[in-house]
């Protein structure tokens, strides 16, 4: 898995979404074979409620940690799609990302969450990289197309890699050491961990600025 893809990874997981990385997108050519028209970095999931580093039944637990970046502008009782680009350099998305054989194959793995089906829903995103529809069961379901990587500022269409680096050290930082004891086998949170248990600093000063 590439590097970078692995770090957004971690970053979602550690923020209470579930993740698809690295998928391709398939469609029908004429001679009934297929062709990959392109590939997926980054699909999350994230429902409603509050997520915790630890068992959260016990409420005098000081190790109860919240997760929850305010970067990601979570809403309450809404359920968050991401689907996203992750680059190295530049965050910017791909012009195959906004194809609607694209987002409807995309959302498709999603499609019992909306309640009138996802037709406007791909419409919306690929006019507006967002798009705000009615969940099934009640609430509603926002989704919004997010380019991970370098940029001046972290907003609503990109979250920038310095800020996760940033918001990772601080999840595994923790409060009384909460994060320590974790294992964490993939390699992008794992090498930021080692570093920070071997008592490195990393110092990100206006590095948001950079990307």
């Amino acid at each position: 898995m590439d590097i970078a893809v692995n770090l957004v990874e971690s970053y979602l997981r550690l923020n209470g979404y579930l993740t698809l990385s690295e998928f391709d997108v398939q469609a029908r050519r004429g001679d009934g074979g297929f062709d990959t028209i392109t590939d997926i970095d980054i699909m999350g999931i994230r429902f409603p409620g509050p997520v915790y580093a630890g068992d959260p039944h016990d409420a005098d637990d000081s190790h109860l940690l919240l997760l929850n970046d305010p970067a990601l502008l979570l809403e309450d009782g809404q359920i968050d799609v991401i689907i996203g680009e992750v680059k190295q350099g530049e965050a910017e998305f791909n012009p195959g990302i906004r194809r609607h054989k694209v987002l409807h194959s995309i959302l498709r793995r999603v499609e019992w969450l909306f309640d009138g089906g996802i037709d406007r829903v791909v419409d919306d995103l690929g006019a507006r990289q967002i798009c705000e529809a009615p969940a099934r069961g009640g609430g509603t379901i926002r989704v919004r197309l997010v380019a991970f990587g370098q940029a001046t500022e972290t907003g609503l269409h990109t979250i920038t890699h310095s800020h996760i680096v940033e918001t990772l050290m601080g999840f595994f930082d923790g409060v009384d050491d909460a994060f320590r004891p974790v294992q964490f086998s993939d390699p992008a949170p794992a090498m930021l961990s080692l570093l920070l248990k071997s008592g490195f600093e990393i110092n990100m000063g206006d590095q948001d600025s950079k990307g």
